[in-house]
Formats: C-alpha cells, structure tokens, sequence
C-alpha cells in the first residue's frame, strides 16, 4: 500500500470559507471550481468558489441557500447548482441565479439537496436529512434535456460521493449515504428512470470513520474517497480502494485536518495531483485549535498520468 503527505494548497481568506467546502471540479477555462456549502453552524448561505490554480487566487461567489453541488454548463460562467430544494442556473458574471427544477423531497421536512454527479449530460443527485437521524432524504436522476425529475429512492440520509461506470449498454452507478460507513453500487437504467439492486463494494462500518466524497480512477479500476472523521484527531485521510476487490491501495494523509470531504484528479506543476477539500464543521475551539489546516485545501502528488472525467452540464433547451 501507498502512503503519501499532502500539502497545503490554499487556506480559504475567512472562517467562513473554511467550514464546508466540498466538489471540487475542473473547469474548461482550467480554472477549479468548488462549494462552500454553509459558511457557519447556523448560515443557510454558502458559495461557489473558482480557483485559479496559477495565482491561487480565489474568488468566492455567493449562492442562495446551502449549495451542495456546482457544476460548470455549456454557457461560459454559467454553473448548475443544487441547493436547498432546487436546481439552479448560476451565472458568477452577474452573480444571479434562478431556480429551473423546484420541489425537490417536496413534503420532507429538514433535508436538502447536497452532492451530485454530472453523466453523459444527466444529472445524478441526493438529498441529507439535516439531522442525520431519518432514512428520509431523496436520490434523484433528472435526464439530460428534461426538467422533470425522476426518484430513484426516499431513504437517503446524507447522500455523498457518485460516479458511473459503463459497460455497454450497462451503467453502473457508485453510490456513498455517509452514514452508513458503505460504497455501493447498483445498475442504473437511464430510459426507463430506474436503478437496480445494491450491493457493498466497500464496508467501513468496522471503523469510526466515515465515507465523503468520491473520484472513479481514469483506468476506471479504482476509487478514491475522502474520509470525514469527526472524532478527535489531528490528521485527515483520502483513500483508494481496488473496486474490484474492495482493497486498499493508498493513502493521502491531510496533516492538521481530519475532516476530509471531497477528492479531485488535476493537472499542477507538470504532473496529475490529487486535490483535496476539507471542512471545519463541527469542532469545538479546542480540536480546532490542534487542527491549523481545517478546512484548508490540499494537494498531494499521484502515480497517475491521465485525469478522469469532468464534464460540463449541457443545459437543456428552452432555458434561456
């Protein structure tokens, strides 16, 4: 098994900033883009960032509500975002954003949208409950040109890490409910609007730790997942799982940041990094004050020579 250091790469310019950030993505303009989801325990606003991976100069955007995931779309500035019980269209040159697809978990009480995943032009989303009590919270596919949305499942708790792997005709979705400490995985029918049975690809439900966000590999044999750890510790982990076996492969360690919430594969300093999103949320002042780098972003170097897929959104026709 491989284990690696990584490094700080920004340290967000406010608190706020620093308490939920998650999704980073690439951008066609090279730029990385990412969700600050809510900029405090009680805050029910968060942020689109983009980061300049050059200057390192960040600029943050505020969203409506708590944005659990951003994606760019085929307009130029233009981001698909879910947040609250809407999808969104973001324009970050006119900072205004209007909701497209709206009654999301409509008659659920305490959840909102949080991570997703853009497909071949679809939309794969879910929804947390807010007190990670309830099996209550929505899975959702909403198919490439539509507004209509169509439920995969009712019985999420905090939906997390996606992506999809084709075979064929065969598409498998990988999917992580955080708190049931598992990655799963099931066939998922695009046409008929349906998904298949669930089976555990990766069990940590033996461990007090808990799957995040999640990256397929490009040779597409392999995952990485970052790992949210909210008990009281001083390093942070992102690992890779073998997909087929579901054994570990390798470790990234986040010094000074336990709390790791989403991993990304970009080009830095002439090779494939590992980039990696971390979060504040939910430490007292002591633990926060052994953990310098919280909510902090992290880069770390890989043994990969390619990227992975990082589409943008195609949005559908009709929306002007």
């Amino acid at each position: 098994m491989i284990q690696r250091d990584a490094s700080v790469l920004l340290t967000p310019s406010s608190e706020e900033l620093r308490f939920l950030p998650e999704g980073p993505y690439r951008n066609p303009n090279g730029m990385v883009s990412w969700v600050s989801i809510q900029h405090g325990k009680d805050s029910q606003v968060g942020a689109v960032n983009l980061l300049d991976l050059e200057s390192l100069e960040n600029k943050s955007f505020e969203h409506p509500g708590r944005p659990g995931f951003a994606f760019p779309t085929d307009r130029d500035g233009v981001f698909v975002v879910g947040a609250e019980h809407s999808l969104w269209l973001f324009d970050t040159n006119t900072r205004q954003s209007r909701p497209f697809v709206d009654g999301i978990d409509q008659g659920v009480s305490g959840t909102v949208v949080n991570d997703g995943l853009c497909y071949d032009g679809h939309l794969i989303f879910g929804c947390k409950d807010l007190q990670f009590a309830d099996h209550k919270a929505g899975l959702y596919l909403l198919r490439a040109g539509e507004t209509e949305l169509i439920q995969l499942d009712d019985k999420q708790l905090c939906s997390n890490g996606k992506f999809i792997i084709a075979d064929g005709d065969t598409h498998t979705l990988y999917d992580i409910d955080t708190p049931t400490q598992k990655i799963t995985a099931c066939e998922i029918d695009f046409a008929a609007g349906k998904r298949g049975d669930v089976r555990t690809v990766v069990d940590l439900s033996d461990g007090d730790v808990y799957p995040d966000g999640m990256i397929l590999t490009p040779d597409q044999k392999s995952l990485i997942v970052a790992i949210f750890n909210p008990h009281d510790a001083t390093v942070g982990e992102a690992r890779q799982y073998c997909i087929a076996t579901g054994m570990i492969q390798a470790i990234w360690n986040c010094p000074g940041s336990p709390r790791v919430t989403c991993p990304q594969l970009i080009e830095h300093d002439g090779g494939v990094k590992l980039l990696l999103t971390t979060a504040d949320e939910g430490m007292d002042s002591e633990l926060r004050a052994k953990n310098p780098n919280a909510g902090c972003l992290f880069i770390a170097d890989t043994d990969f020579n390619s990227l992975n897929d990082n589409p943008v959104y195609p949005i559908p026709s009709g929306l002007a």
